[in-house]
């Protein structure tokens, strides 16, 4: 009898497999040959633009989100209300190197999101450190009534390039503080991108009530390189002009679709990315891949007429950039409304060919994922490992404790050639990897739906 239950056991496991198998591979099929994503994306891209949160183009974003959803009949489309904070860059933005014979250099130039303005023109001296931590052991008189320029790059030697901007993320964040604390006038740094060329990356940075807010801006990394090589011959200026305005809190929504779970509709599984992006490029990679992944995973689904278990939400989630009060807001709604909330995916690191997936949660669940990877190899994926979630759904674990937390991995040698500036356009995303991310999110879906 135990050896008659041992092979029932074992041949429903393979045919369990072989159904997997099978599933996934119609999950791809739809994916690559009857996809939606890509012109999805260009839609979003070119008939939006770019959505830095409180703006006109947020606004439509998140109305034509919802119609979207809508029009592909999805159980459940709805708004989440939050506050977003509404920070805008301004009409005039401008920078310049002046040399010891009085020639100025135009450079290319953007303020970090919740700069002040500049009240003008401001024109100081410029010093150069190479590292945060150098600006934090100068002296006053280094500083004083200067302009300072962090020329920090990025760890070209970092393999993974979320590595090397981890590391340089200091400078942009915290810059403006240390400067200010030595009695600097601005700050400027080197953009936080991989490649040398001239597109400056704008992104968040950071005061605090204790020091006083000085004017900060990027630089692009060819203009950085340039002022490095004449600091060291000869003094030079910097000019600058910002208009920076902030306009405090203002309503705005996260957009949220469903397919209702048949066994246990109360358990929600939740992907999604940020539909909002900074107001320079379109927002291609970031995060408009990431929403199209999300919501084209839940579409394949629905198309291959799949029955979950448990509750399938995406969200396109409001203020990743400059805030996360749409992930904040989010995960307090749920807990309020005494949802259980059993995992959670995100897709925020680009449109690029998938790799595979972190996980942020307890060791059986990281086993779980491991186990994925003989299924998922034949489609190239095989980063199934411990790492991060995302910004968007990292909340939930301050109200779900134990949830694992889901990170799409795609190739990211090419990310920080466009993160956070002009260049990331709809142009610069590939349809073929576009539409492959969607299938490896579609498919950890389904099997996340199947074993839990």
């Amino acid at each position: 009898m135990r050896i008659l239950l041992l092979l029932l056991l074992l041949n429903f496991s393979v045919f369990s497999q072989q159904s997997d198998s099978a599933f996934i591979r119609k999950i791809y099929n739809v994916a690559l040959s009857e996809g939606h994503a890509y012109e999805n994306l260009r839609s979003l891209c070119k008939d939006i633009g770019a959505r830095l949160s409180g703006s006109a183009e947020a606004e439509m974003a998140v109305e034509w989100s919802k119609k979207l959803f809508e029009s592909y009949g999805f159980d459940q489309v709805y708004l989440q209300p939050v506050m977003v904070p509404y920070w805008k860059r301004g009409t005039t933005e401008a920078g310049w190197i002046r040399t010891s014979d009085k020639l100025l250099h135009k450079v290319n130039l953007l303020a970090l999101g919740g700069s002040i303005a500049t009240d003008g023109t401001l024109e100081a001296d410029v010093v150069e450190f190479k590292h945060l931590d150098e600006l934090k052991k100068a002296t006053r008189k280094q500083v004083e009534n200067k302009i300072v320029f962090l020329n920090q790059p990025m760890n070209e030697q970092d393999i993974v390039t979320f590595k090397a901007y981890g590391g340089c993320y200091a400078i942009r964040g915290y810059g403006a503080v240390e400067a200010s604390k030595l009695g600097a006038k601005g700050v400027i740094i080197r953009s936080i991108g991989m490649p040398v060329d001239g597109h400056p990356h704008t992104g968040m940075m950071n005061y605090v009530d204790s020091v006083k807010k000085i004017p900060a801006a990027a630089i692009s990394t060819s203009d950085a390189e340039k002022l490095s090589a004449l600091l060291k011959t000869q003094k030079a200026q910097f000019v600058m002009k910002l208009n920076c305005q902030d306009y405090g809190m203002v309503p705005s929504y996260n957009v949220i679709a469903e397919l209702k779970g048949t066994v246990f509709p109360n358990r929600i599984i939740t992907v999604g990315g940020h539909l909002d992006s900074w107001d320079t490029g379109e927002g291609a990679h970031d995060d408009g891949a990431g929403v199209m992944h999300s919501l084209e995973a839940l579409r394949i689904l629905k198309q291959l007429n799949y029955k979950p278990k448990h509750t399938l939400r995406v969200v396109f989630f409001m203020n990743e950039e400059n805030g996360n009060q749409g992930g904040e807001n989010y995960a307090r709604w749920v807990k309020d409304k005494g949802e259980e909330h059993i995992a959670a995916i995100e897709s925020d690191r680009g449109g690029f060919a998938p790799r595979g997936f972190h996980c942020d949660g307890p060791e059986d669940k990281l086993t779980f994922l491991k186990n994925l990877e003989p299924a998922m190899r034949p489609y190239e994926l095989h980063i199934f490992e411990k790492g991060y979630g995302g910004v968007d759904i990292s909340p939930l674990k301050k109200h779900f404790p134990g949830i694992p937390l889901f990170g799409f991995v795609p190739d990211s040698q090419r990310y920080f050639d466009f993160h956070h500036a002009p260049s990331d356009v709809f142009e610069n995303v590939n349809k073929r990897e576009l539409e492959l991310g969607c299938a490896a999110i579609a498919s950890l879906m389904y099997f996340i739906d199947q074993q839990f």
